[in-house]
C-alpha cells in the first residue's frame, strides 16, 4: 500500500481533546458567573431586607426613655380614668358586647407600669423598677375592688362567653401577650408614636378583661375564676414586659452605672426565668385544649356518619366524657347485639376515640315497629277523647241554655214589675265595668228610727285586685250611677265583697 490510503488519527484526536477541554472551560466560566449572580442576587436581598426590617436608626432612645417613665406614676386622673374603664370593661362583660370591652381597653392606663418595669430591667434603672411596681399593684389592687364592687352590687350578674374566654388561658395567649408587646415597644421607640399601634395592641393583649373577670370571680366566690383571670393577666403582663426588655436590649439601650452591676444581671435572669415558669403550665394548657378540640372534632364526625346516617337507629343523645373516657349513646327502641358490635367497630375508627368506652342505653323492650303500634293506638285513643269532648260540649251548651230559661221564670216570677233581669244586668255590668270579678244585687229593708221601714237597693261587687283604691272608688261612683239608672231608683248602696 501506498501511503496515500493511510489515515491520520492523531490529529482527529487532538481536536476532539480541545473541544472538550473549552467545553468544559466554557461551563466552569458559566459556573462562575452564575455564583457571582447568586452571590449578587443574596447581597441585594439581605441589603433589601435589612433596609426593610432594621428599626435601629429610627429609634429616639432619650424620647422613649422619658416618655415610658412619663406613664409610670398613677395618681390623680389617671385613677379615675382606671376606674372608669373598669367599670365600662364590666359592663361589657356584663353584658357581653365585644365592642364595649374594646371601647374599656382603649382608655385602660396599665399599659405604663408594665413598660416601666421592661425598660428598668432592660437599663439597669433600679430605682424606676420599684416605681414601676409598686405603681402596677395599686392598679391592680384598684382593678380588682372596682370590678369587685361593681358585680357584687349589679343585680344582673352571669356568666357570659366574653367572661367565660378569660378564665382558661393557653400557650396562644403567652404569644398574643408576647408578640403584641414586641409590637408596642417598637412603636413606643420609634420617633413619633404610632397611636394606631399602641391602641390595636391594647386590644390584642387585653389586660382589662381578666382583671374584670378576676373581680367577678372574687364577687361569686368562685376562685376557679379567679385564679384562671388572674393567671391571664399575669401572662399578659410578664410577656409584655419580657417583649419590652428583649427590643431595648437589641436596640442597646444605654444602661444607668451602679457599683454594684450583678444586680441587674440577677433581675434580668429572674424576669426570664419567670416568664419560663409562667409559660410551662401555658403551654400544658394549649396541648390540653387541643386534644379536647381533637376529641369533639372525631365525636362528631362519628356521631353524624355513623349514627345520624344510619335509618336503622333512631338516635335520641349522644354524650362525650372527656374525663371518664366514655361515649354515650341514647336510643329509642332496641339495638340488636350486631349493631353495637357494628357500632364499636365504626368507633375504632377515628383515632382519638379508641380509648373511649361505648356506653348504648337503649329500650330494649320496645323495637320501632312496636313504637309505630302504639302511637297508632294513641291516635284512635285521642280521636275517641275527641268524640266525647265533642259529645260533652253539646251537653254544656244546653244545659246553658236550660239554666238561662229557668232564670227567666224565676226573674219572672218576681212580683214587682219594674224589676230588671238579673242576667241581662249582670252581664251588661261586666260588659261596661270589664275589672269586675263579681256582682250581686238585692232589695234590702231598713229603719232608721225602728218605726218607718224603707226599701234600698245594695250592689256586692268585688274588684280586681290589680286595681288600686283610687281606681276603685271612680269605678264604684261610675257603677253607683249606671244602676240608679238601668234600675230606677234613688239610692243603690255599693259594698264591696
Amino acid at each position: 500500500m501506498s501511503d496515500e490510503h493511510k489515515f491520520n488519527f492523531s490529529e482527529d484526536e487532538n481536536s476532539q481533546m480541545t473541544n472538550e477541554m473549552n467545553k468544559e472551560n466554557a461551563v466552569e466560566e458559566k459556573k462562575d458567573a452564575v455564583k457571582k449572580d447568586a452571590q449578587g442576587l443574596f447581597a441585594s436581598v439581605k441589603t433589601f431586607l435589612k433596609e426593610l426590617l432594621d428599626f435601629r436608626e429610627d429609634t429616639d432612645r432619650d424620647a422613649t426613655i422619658t416618655a415610658i417613665k412619663a406613664d409610670i406614676p398613677f395618681k390623680g386622673a389617671t385613677a379615675w380614668i382606671l376606674v372608669c374603664s373598669i367599670f365600662v370593661a364590666s359592663v361589657g362583660l356584663n353584658a357581653n358586647s365585644t365592642a364595649v370591652v374594646i371601647g374599656a381597653m382603649l382608655i385602660s392606663p396599665l399599659m405604663g407600669p408594665i413598660l416601666g418595669v421592661g425598660l428598668s430591667i432592660a437599663i439597669n434603672d433600679i430605682d424606676t423598677l420599684r416605681k414601676s411596681l409598686i405603681n402596677l399593684a395599686t392598679m391592680i389592687v384598684l382593678s380588682l375592688l372596682t370590678a369587685f364592687l361593681f358585680f357584687w352590687l349589679f343585680p344582673l350578674s352571669e356568666d357570659t362567653s366574653e367572661l367565660m374566654g378569660r378564665v382558661k388561658p393557653d400557650i396562644r395567649d403567652v404569644l398574643i401577650a408576647f408578640f403584641g408587646g414586641l409590637a408596642l415597644i417598637i412603636a413606643r421607640t420609634k420617633k413619633g408614636t404610632i397611636a394606631s399601634v399602641i391602641f390595636g395592641v391594647a386590644i390584642a393583649t387585653a389586660l382589662m378583661p381578666p382583671l374584670c373577670t378576676a373581680g367577678y370571680g372574687l364577687a361569686k366566690g368562685n376562685w376557679t375564676y379567679f385564679g384562671g383571670a388572674m393567671y391571664l393577666f399575669t401572662i399578659n403582663t410578664i410577656f409584655i414586659a419580657l417583649a419590652t426588655f428583649l427590643v431595648l436590649k437589641i436596640l442597646r439601650f444605654p444602661m444607668l452605672k451602679y457599683a454594684n452591676s450583678a444586680k441587674r444581671k440577677r433581675i434580668s435572669r429572674i424576669a426570664m426565668l419567670v416568664a419560663i415558669v409562667v409559660m410551662i403550665p401555658a403551654i400544658w394548657t394549649f396541648l390540653t385544649v387541643l386534644q379536647e378540640s381533637k376529641y369533639q372534632i372525631d365525636f362528631k364526625s362519628f356521631v353524624d356518619n355513623e349514627i345520624k346516617s344510619n335509618p336503622n337507629l333512631w338516635s335520641q343523645r349522644e354524650d362525650l366524657d372527656i374525663k371518664a373516657k366514655k361515649l354515650s349513646l341514647y336510643f329509642n327502641g332496641d339495638v340488636s347485639d350486631e349493631m353495637v358490635s357494628a357500632l364499636q367497630n365504626d368507633k375504632n375508627k377515628y383515632e382519638n376515640l379508641k380509648e373511649f368506652e361505648l356506653v348504648i342505653n337503649a329500650n330494649k323492650t320496645r323495637s320501632a315497629d312496636r313504637l309505630m303500634e302504639s302511637l297508632d293506638r294513641a291516635y284512635a285513643d285521642l280521636d275517641r277523647k275527641d268524640n266525647v269532648i265533642d259529645g260533652l260540649q253539646k251537653q254544656i251548651e244546653e244545659l246553658e241554655a236550660n239554666i238561662s230559661s229557668l232564670n227567666k221564670v224565676i226573674e219572672a216570677k218576681d212580683t214587682n214589675k219594674n224589676s230588671v233581669s238579673f242576667s241581662s244586668l249582670s252581664r251588661d255590668a261586666k260588659i261596661k265595668f270589664s275589672d269586675l270579678e263579681y256582682f250581686g244585687y238585692a232589695k234590702m229593708l231598713e229603719s232608721k228610727d225602728f218605726i218607718n221601714i224603707d226599701t234600698v237597693t245594695v250592689a256586692n261587687v268585688r274588684w280586681k285586685v290589680a286595681l288600686n283604691d283610687s281606681i276603685v272608688l271612680i269605678r264604684e261612683r261610675d257603677l253607683q250611677k249606671w244602676l240608679k239608672n238601668e234600675l230606677k231608683v234613688d239610692t243603690v248602696f255599693i259594698k264591696r265583697n
